[in-house]
């Protein structure tokens, strides 16, 4: 069985106890993190996620990244083989864990996600012959409208955990809007400040779109390559779709019944 030294990543990007929350959330823009751990002298401190840094505004720009960190819920070590760390994060319901050179010795050595694991059963010939997609897709899905506020978005995202939303304009899917389109799109800041611009900035102007989708009887390891050749987190499993012509598994609308998240799928992995 393969372990996290052969998947995860090494020397990984990292922020000091005194990086300012400002560059903290331009390194997670600029590099499409998901994360970043916090060091002093390569000694691991703590992680800071998006979601940390949505909950930052303009008027505590002076906030130090000592003081919006967390402690890891887990914690790898480069000799844990590939199922205990996933039955880590899994039970956790985190997305990666921050990799140090042993129990004794907490000098950051890599970083290790999900889509990392995912890729590595997928390397090792782990087979899942007849699981589908709709086994494991969870039916009750939490969405938002296309003519939302990005404020409204930005608090039911808060508030149900879920970094990634179905967007449903006529009561079809048409797009998906994430915590990394938020920040990217330079409104993370003004939706805290602005009642005017609140009112003003609807989600269909940050969606991506055409999404990509599953459809129930995808087999699970068409699902997890889907996940990790476009570095997503999640598909959303429909019915009916009307698929983009020359872009395989985006789809222009379709009716929405369910989500699969990369948890999900790596759960399935350990059944």
């Amino acid at each position: 069985m393969a372990e996290v030294r052969d998947v995860m990543t090494s020397d990984p990007v990292t922020v000091s106890l005194d990086t300012y929350a400002t560059t903290v959330r331009s390194v997670l823009r600029n590099n499409g993190f998901r994360c970043l751990p916090v060091v002093s002298k390569n000694h691991l401190e703590g992680m800071i996620t998006r979601g940390d840094i949505l909950n930052i505004s303009s008027n505590k720009s002076n906030i130090e990244a000592r003081g919006i960190m967390e402690h890891p819920k887990v914690i790898a070590t480069p000799d844990m083989d590939l199922k205990e760390i996933s039955k880590k994060l899994v039970t956790a319901n985190e997305i990666q864990a921050p990799v140090v050179m042993s129990s004794d010795n907490m000098t950051l050595i890599g970083i290790v996600s999900v889509i990392d694991l995912l890729q590595g059963f997928l390397e090792n010939s782990a087979k899942f012959d007849n699981k589908t997609v709709g086994e494991f897709a969870t039916s009750d899905v939490i969405t938002c409208n296309h003519d939302d506020s990005i404020s409204f978005v930005w608090n039911k995202m808060d508030d149900t955990g879920f970094s990634g939303l179905p967007v449903i304009k006529n009561k079809k899917m048409i797009g998906i809007i994430t915590r990394k389109d938020i920040i990217n799109s330079g409104h993370v800041r003004i939706i805290k400040e602005s009642d005017e611009i609140k009112r003003s900035i609807k989600v269909e102007k940050v969606m991506k779109t055409p999404p990509i989708v599953a459809v129930p009887h995808m087999k699970i390891h068409e699902a997890a390559d889907l996940l990790v050749k476009c570095d997503i987190g999640r598909l959303p499993v429909v019915e009916n779709p009307i698929y983009i012509k020359k872009m395989a598994n985006r789809a222009r609308e379709s009716k929405l019944i369910g989500i699969i998240a990369r948890e999900d799928i790596l759960e399935s992995y350990l059944n």
